[in-house]
This record gives structure tokens, C-alpha cells and sequence, in this order.
């Protein structure tokens, strides 16, 4: 994700900033300090902050009381607590305030650098419901889309063919669309076509019409897509799929602006905008003779490329937030929180079905989802099953044999269950063992041994 980011350090002792503001300027952020509330108040005011970062012992102040007053005050800026006082008390009483984390004095750098990023997508999540000007499928902060943006907002007006290239799921019906629908043509039709979808035996009767007894079963005329769409917009979505004989007849429709109907004579004129798209490379096409290159150079006058989703990752909060919004509205339940482990492993996760197949996990999440927050358990099995490999690769990449790569696996799952029980029980220890079904004492014992208390 693009860093950049305005990280707030907000701490009373001067070389604890300074080590900070350091290491966030190392690490590609924009960091901003403040000594106390009034100074971090008036700096929130005035600055977009993506992340705060504070001390939770101020002198004569409370870190806690700023994490209040950008809760009343609506800011999306997640707030990371850092304190010496590291105790599960204090811990779970910001968690329970809504700290984004918690991380005890002296922090591991490795660990504050995790944390930052994950707070920034939660800012970008959060933050995606005042972004008015985007409007989906262009969702997106990441460079590629808006040079994408500023591409279909200089062809949409004109009328020059479009070839719109990217892997399935990427959303490339939605910018021909989208194209449609910011020309003038936009009160005329918009006729998609699937050229996949369609037998090869009838892809000439779909397209460009049959007249009255053209073949068994023509029992009357019957107007094509080209036809219908007569004044507005042709969408050939898997262009690549039309057969050569298609091509031909498509390259002539292109040059002259008419065809003839199956089994007849007259000539009939239409004036169409043409929109295709492909997944597949149309140029490797050209060069082995499965596609005409005429043709090709014809469809191809403006090409517009959808990256995959896996090289836009730092947009997938934004689409979440989009999605959520959507399937929350349809299904009228009230929007969950996002977990901040989900929308990590949402970001990792590679994608291969693209937008289309976030969106599906969103909506399962949505329909699943009890309670307030949308926490790891409601993610399908292929992502829960990714990260736990990447895990394990990374671990056999580090050269770590396999009986440590169970305990540090091990380690990771009890503070995880350990943390999730205090939480649940306000800090109650004697409850979290119960509810883990282990002793007082064995919860203390764990506890210790993971530096929770």
C-alpha cells in the first residue's frame, strides 16, 4: 500500500518523540507530535491524521481522554496506545474505549511497523463512506485507478471504439457501462453480449437480425442487438471467443455502419458506439491467426486495462467498505465492525477471482455474521487456508525446524483465545479460565508465560 500516511505522535517526553518520529519517517510515513491533549486536539483539527499514536500516562493527562474525544467527535483515525505500564488492566480498558491496539513500552519496532499498517487500512475502511466522489466500480486510491479514472473520463464523452483487457472479475462490464452512461448516448440502449455465451450456429442471427423464413424455425423477422441497439452502445464482452467468420462480419459493420439481416437482401444502416472486452492477450491472438489483426486495430483505438485485485490491495478496504454498505442495506441489517485480523487477512489474501470474488465473501460475511464485529471465524475456508500456508512457508523459509514452527503456531493461538476471553469478561480472570476451561491458576501461569501480564 502507498505509505504517506500523517501518523499523530502524542507523548509528554521529548526523546520518546523523537525515537518515533525517526522511525515513521524511516519507515515512509509523514508523522506529526504533540506534547499534550490541547496541542494533539488542535493538530486533529486542522490535519487529516490517519493513525494516532499515544501515550497512554501523560503528565496530568490521561491518553485515554483523547481516545474518548475522537470517538465523540466521529474522526475514522484509529488510536494505538503505548505505554510502560503494560498491564492486561489497562490493555483491555482501552480496548473496550476503542484503542485500535495496545503495545507496552519497550515495543518491538517489527511489531509497531504491523500494527501502523493495519491501522491505516482500518483509517482507509473506515474512512470510505465521506469518499462522495467515487462511485463504484471506480473505487480506488491507488494510482493505477485513478490514472484509469482520468482515462474514462476523457473517452466516455467521444465515440471512439473501446477495448477494455483485464482477468476475469475485475469489473470490466461495469466501466463499459460506465462509459456509457457519461456519453450522450446514454438515453439510448445499452446492449451487452456475451460472445462466449452464444452457439457460433447463432451468433450471426443474435448480432445482426434474421428475416421471415431464413432457416427452420425463422417464423417471423426478428431485429438483432445491433439493430436494438441502433443510437446508444454495443457491449462484446470475450471478444476473443467470436469465431473468424464473426470477425469478419463484425470488421464490415465497423467500416460501413450496416449489415443485412439473415436471409435478406436490404442493406440496413445503424449508428452504435462499440465497447468490447477480453481476458485474453488479443496481440499473442493476432500473432498465432486466431484473431484478425484488422480487426484488432480497429477494436483497440482506446485500450483501457483493469489491473487485478492483488496489485491494488491498498483499495480492498474501500471496496469492503462499499460492499458492506451494499449487502448490509439489501439484507436491513445494521453495519458490523471489521475486525482488524479480518481485513488483514482480506489484504493478504490473493485474489484470483478479483473484485467479483471479494464481493461474494463480503455478502457471505454479512449474511453469517452474529453480533457486532466480523472477526476472522466468518471468513471462508480459502482464506483462513492461505494464510495459514503463507505462515508455514514463511516459517520453512526462516530455517526454523518443525517442532518450533508448532510452538510459535501454538503460541499465536493461545494468546489470541487468552486475549478474546478478557476481553469478553472484562479482565475477569476467574471467568476467561472458565469459559477456556482451564484452571485460575493455569490461565496465570499462561498468561505470564506470553507477556499478558
Amino acid at each position: 500500500m502507498s505509505l504517506n500516511e500523517r501518523i499523530l505522535v502524542v507523548d509528554d517526553e521529548a526523546n520518546i518523540r523523537k525515537i518515533l518520529i525517526m522511525m515513521l519517517t524511516h519507515e515512509g510515513y509523514e508523522p506529526m507530535e504533540a506534547r499534550n491533549l490541547f496541542q494533539a486536539r488542535a493538530i486533529l483539527r486542522e490535519n487529516e491524521i490517519h493513525v494516532v499514536l499515544t501515550d497512554l500516562r501523560l503528565e496530568m493527562e490521561n491518553g485515554l481522554a483523547l481516545l474518548k474525544w475522537i470517538r465523540d467527535e466521529r474522526l475514522p483515525c484509529p488510536v494505538i496506545i503505548l505505554t510502560a505500564h503494560g498491564t492486561v488492566d489497562s490493555a483491555v480498558d482501552a480496548m473496550k474505549q476503542g484503542a485500535f491496539d495496545y503495545l507496552a513500552k519497550p515495543f518491538d519496532r517489527s511489531e509497531l511497523v504491523s500494527v501502523l499498517r493495519k491501522a491505516c487500512l482500518n483509517f482507509a475502511y473506515q474512512s470510505q463512506n465521506s469518499l462522495s466522489v467515487m462511485s463504484f466500480p471506480m473505487i480506488g486510491k491507488n494510482e493505477k485507478i485513478l490514472k484509469l479514472q482520468h482515462l474514462i473520463e476523457k473517452v466516455a464523452p467521444t465515440d471512439s471504439n473501446v477495448l477494455i483487457t483485464g482477468e476475469s472479475g475485475t469489473g470490466k462490464e461495469l466501466i463499459a457501462q460506465a462509459i456509457h452512461e457519461k456519453n450522450k448516448r446514454s438515453t439510448k440502449p445499452f446492449i451487452k453480449i456475451n460472445c462466449a455465451a452464444i452457439p457460433n450456429t447463432l451468433r450471426e442471427s443474435e448480432l445482426f437480425d434474421y428475416e421471415r423464413g431464413a432457416f427452420t424455425g425463422a417464423i417471423a423477422t426478428k431485429p438483432g442487438r445491433f439493430e436494438l441497439a441502433d443510437g446508444g452502445t454495443v457491449f462484446l464482452d470475450e471478444i476473443g471467443e467470436m469465431s473468424p467468420e464473426m470477425q469478419v462480419k463484425l470488421l464490415r459493420v465497423l467500416q460501413d455502419r450496416a449489415f443485412e439481416r439473415v436471409g435478406g437482401l436490404r442493406t440496413i444502416q445503424v449508428d452504435v458506439r462499440l465497447v468490447t472486452a477480453t481476458n485474453k492477450n488479443l496481440e499473442e491472438e493476432v500473432r498465432v491467426g486466431r484473431f484478425r489483426g484488422d480487426l484488432y486495430y480497429r477494436l483497440n483505438v482506446v485500450p483501457i486495462h483493469l489491473p487485478p485485485l492483488r496489485d491494488r490491495a491498498d483499495d480492498i478496504p474501500l471496496l469492503i467498505a462499499h460492499f458492506v454498505k451494499k449487502f448490509c442495506e439489501k439484507l436491513k441489517k445494521d453495519e458490523p465492525t471489521l475486525h482488524p485480523e479480518t481485513l488483514d487477512l482480506l489484504i493478504q489474501f490473493p485474489w484470483p477471482g478479483n473484485i467479483r470474488q471479494l464481493e461474494n465473501i463480503v455478502e457471505r460475511m454479512i449474511v453469517m455474521v452474529e453480533g457486532a464485529t466480523m472477526s476472522p471465524e466468518y471468513l471462508p475456508d480459502e482464506v483462513l487456508d492461505y494464510e495459514e500456508q503463507r505462515y508455514l512457508e514463511n516459517q520453512a523459509s526462516s530455517g526454523t525446524s518443525l517442532k518450533e514452527q508448532v510452538r510459535e503456531a501454538t503460541r499465536r493461538i493461545e494468546r489470541r483465545a487468552i486475549e478474546d476471553a478478557l476481553v469478553e469478561t472484562s479482565n475477569n480472570v476467574t471467568q476467561a479460565a472458565r469459559k477456556l476451561n482451564i484452571s485460575r491458576k493455569g490461565l496465570q501461569l499462561k498468561m505470564k508465560e506470553l507477556g499478558l501480564r
